[in-house]
């Protein structure tokens, strides 16, 4: 990443997805095709998240995608079934 994109995506805020299952914490950003994580606790699960949307952002691709992520209103649903 250069530093210009850097310059642009400051103070950018994605949203991440946390399920605890049994044994991990499981991390998505549903901004990002395949960036999911775990970790045996919420910290180290937030810790690799970061890392896997770093290496998200050395495309291209998704350096665009989060040039133009500008979402008005986020909310997360569950339904039972």
């Amino acid at each position: 990443m250069t530093k210009a994109f850097l310059a642009k995506i400051k103070n950018k805020k994605l949203p991440i997805i946390v399920e605890k299952n049994d044994k991990f914490y499981v991390i998505e950003c549903p901004v990002f095709r395949g960036c999911y994580t775990q970790g045996k606790t919420i910290d180290e699960a937030l810790k690799n998240i970061r890392e896997v949307i770093e290496l998200c952002l050395e495309e291209r691709e998704n350096q665009e995608i989060l040039e133009s992520y500008n979402p008005k209103e986020l909310s997360l649903h569950s339904i039972a079934f």
